[in-house]
């Protein structure tokens, strides 16, 4: 099978199986879609869901996030994987978002990683999730199961498989796949003792028919 071929299948799979992906994380707006993916970065999306309905109570906007004592929003985002570090990156976010983007999220990836707290995988998630523009954010999860799949090939780094990724996805479908090996990952192809026998995918694996 072909990288191309194997593309195929895997795209043609999951459109039949789970063609609504989505992400997991709770929210209503860019602003607090930003402030879950930055509260997610290395914790699950459970547990952001768990922290975000009364941050989001006490914090409703840009305005009133940028305004935030860090003490008390320690305190929403304690139970938070790297909470201290989160807290200035939520208050420093949102003060760029009032001071130069009128309190409002902006939707470039190129703007979106000058706010702090925000790294390419994230700024891929807003403009994928919010916009459906054809961006590949690439964690753990996106880096394992395409590597085992064989989606991608010798790809080291997070933005090699972007690319490879980007490359080999139809164009429309970029902002979906995102969600899709994601959740394929969360769920089947977890990081230790995938759940092969449960996988749809098994036909076009690397890893399966290497392994099992």
């Amino acid at each position: 099978m072909t990288r191309k071929e194997r593309f195929q299948f895997v795209i043609d799979y999951f459109q039949q199986h789970n063609p609504d992906a989505e992400t997991e994380l709770l929210f209503d707006s860019p602003y607090q879609l930003l402030v879950a993916v930055i509260l997610s970065a290395q914790c699950t999306d459970k547990r952001v869901n768990m922290t975000t309905p009364a941050l989001f109570n006490k914090y409703p906007d840009s305005k009133t996030l940028s305004e935030a004592v860090y003490d008390e929003l320690f305190g929403f985002v304690k139970s938070i994987s790297y909470p201290g570090n989160k807290s200035r990156h939520l208050i420093g976010m949102a003060k760029m978002l009032v001071e130069k983007h009128g309190g409002e999220v902006p939707l470039t990836v190129e703007e979106l990683i000058l706010l702090p707290g925000v790294g390419r995988k994230t700024a891929n998630v807003i403009t994928s999730v919010v916009d459906q523009q054809p961006n590949m954010a690439v964690d753990t999860h996106v880096f394992r199961v395409s590597a085992r799949i064989g989606l991608t090939h010798r790809a080291k780094t997070p933005l090699a498989t972007e690319k490879q990724l980007v490359q080999y996805t139809p164009k429309d479908l970029i902002y979906k796949m995102h969600h899709w090996l994601i959740l394929h990952g969360r769920y089947i192809c977890v990081a230790r003792n995938p759940k092969c026998g449960e996988c749809g995918l098994k036909p076009a694996c690397k890893y399966f028919q290497k392994n099992v």
